[in-house]
């Protein structure tokens, strides 16, 4: 598949997005044209595609949505999940892992950059578990929300707070990208690559 010529050039350092996402479909069409959108986008730039494994919901939307685009699509999903069947059988590669912490970690060596689309409980622990390795310095990878209908909305919200608060680090919470769309998410993940954002501590308030 070749690159589109309206696409500009990616860094090398960025090769797979990991998506994290629902695994229902959500109560407005626009949740899944977004995920649709997601995976095409992904697909079009020579881009893997890392994900839950799952057919259903936003995350079977998305992963059809690049395969038929001719991407490459790497589902990881746990023995439970896949003996209840919901895993998708028509992918590039599924890797079947114990559990839900294996799962993550090979997400997370898997992918260049991390993405939550709308989700549910499961969706917020596997991206907040990722933002807090950046913040760590486990990872220098991006972080994104595709903030689609304003999902994100309350939680960009209380993570301003959070940095009001002296709980988050200014600097932490800017490095997050929100966008709006596909392009504008994939754009900010390669100029994270090209400009990679000033490392910052994270506060450990000192014994007094």
């Amino acid at each position: 598949m070749h690159k589109p010529t309206n696409h500009p050039a990616l860094h090398p350092s960025l090769s797979a997005i990991c998506v994290y996402m629902g695994s229902s479909s959500g109560n407005r069409p626009e949740y899944a044209q977004a995920a649709q959108a997601l995976g095409t986008e992904i697909a079009l730039h020579n881009l893997e595609l890392v994900y839950g494994g799952g057919s259903v919901g936003l995350m079977g939307i998305t992963a059809d949505a690049a395969l038929a685009s001719g991407g490459r699509v790497l589902g990881v999903i746990t023995e439970a999940l896949k003996d209840m069947e919901v895993g998708h059988d028509q992918l590039s590669e599924l890797a079947v892992v114990p559990g839900m912490h294996e799962r993550k970690a090979l997400m997370a060596r898997r992918a260049d950059a991390f993405v939550a689309l709308p989700g549910g409980f499961g969706t917020m622990d596997e991206f907040f578990e990722i933002i807090t390795w950046a913040q760590l310095g486990i990872h220098g990878k991006p972080c994104g929300l595709l903030n689609v209908e304003g999902y994100f909305d309350k939680l960009i919200e209380f993570m301003a707070h959070s940095v009001t608060e002296r709980f988050v680090h200014g600097d932490h919470h800017n490095n997050l990208i929100v966008a709006r769309t596909p392009a504008e998410l994939i754009a900010g993940f390669n100029a994270h690559y090209h400009s990679p954002p000033a490392s910052a501590q994270k506060w450990i308030d000192t014994p007094r």
